[in-house]
Order: C-alpha cells, then structure tokens, then sequence
C-alpha cells in the first residue's frame, strides 16, 4: 500500500512541475472512425461556411481598416510570421465546431503540397487551471534540385487549440517564414488565406 501512495504523490508532484515543455499528458491525435464521420458532416454543412464567411470578411476589413476588426479576431502580420488567433470563448461555438475548424484548416494547408510534421496534444497545470494545447505542425514537402534554392511555399505552418479546464479558449494559425540564402522567398500569406478560405 505505501507504494501505492508513493506512486500517486509522485503523480501528483509531476503535474504540479508540468510545464509546455514538460507536459504531464503528451499523446498523439489520433481521430476515431465517428469523429472522422462526424467532420465529413461538419465540413458540408452550414456552420463551416458561416465561420469561413465571417473570417473571409474579418481578414477584408483587416487589410483595410485594421482597428476594425471583431473583437473575438485578432491577426498578426510580421516579417516572419503571418496569421491569426480566433478567441473561441468570446463567440457560441461549441468545442466540436472548433476541434473540426481546426482539422479543416490541417486538411487545406495539407492539400497545398505540405505534409504533416507533427499532430499532437499536450496536457499541463497552470497556476489556476489545467491546460491542454493540441496542435498540428505542417512543413512544405521538399524539393531538392542541385543547383537550385529550395521553396518555402508559405513557411512552415502552425494550428494549434488551446483549452482551459476543458473549455476551447483560443485557435492560432501561424505561417512562419525562413530568412535564409538557402530558400526561396515565402508566397504572400494573403494566398494562403485565400486557399483557406475558398
């Protein structure tokens, strides 16, 4: 019996040390065959056109008048890193709508030449919360050809959603561009979005 408890303090005080880096929970995504139906029915459906529509108008009104966009958007626009953050807990959408949001945009970077570097979840404490952060990871698939630069495409692309005991808070979508001799210039985020939204 005591080494029993001893191996639930020990659980204990690894969750309590947990960190981003040092999650107590780190697993794989892995969908099962209902929610891969479920996502077909989703992706049809009206609640995927309605958030791609308001996101379509969000990124329009940016361009132009960027203070004016919803307050549950907001875009980031660097030399590097090009993308937006979605403050799910200040709309209706339920965490199903935002779990398959989040495959959908996986499933249209995918279909640009990219591949899959890593689709993972991690699980740690926070101060007043538990936190969990499922991400997917894309890279552009590889093209050597001696001689020449190798192509960046949009850089490299990074989905994540960020839950608080449970509850979506956030969704990221991050295009990350290299500076070196060695690539290619990245293409304009603004045809990535374009292809994300269609």
């Amino acid at each position: 019996m005591a080494k029993l408890w001893d191996y639930i303090k020990q659980l204990f005080q690894e969750a309590e040390q947990s960190s981003p880096s040092q999650p107590v929970v780190h697993k794989m995504i892995e969908r099962t065959v209902a929610e891969k139906q479920d996502y077909l029915q989703w992706r049809e459906g009206l609640v995927r056109r309605r958030l791609i529509d308001w996101l379509r108008d969000q990124y329009a009104i940016f361009q132009a008048l960027p203070d004016d966009i919803d307050e549950a958007l907001d875009f980031l626009d660097t030399p590097s890193s090009k993308g937006f953050v979605v403050h799910f807990y200040k709309t209706n959408y339920s965490k199903r709508e935002v779990f398959h949001f989040f495959d959908y945009l996986k499933e249209k970077v995918l279909n640009l030449n990219y591949r899959t570097q890593i689709s993972d979840s991690r699980t740690y404490n926070k101060p007043n919360w538990v936190e969990t952060t499922e991400r997917h990871y894309l890279k552009p698939r590889p093209n050597f050809e001696a001689g020449k630069k190798l192509k960046q495409a949009f850089g490299n692309v990074m989905i994540e959603v960020e839950l608080r005991d449970e509850k979506v808070r956030n969704l990221r979508f991050r295009a990350t561009v290299y500076s070196d001799h060695q690539f290619e210039d990245a293409e304009d985020f603004k045809d990535l979005m374009r292809e994300l939204l269609i």
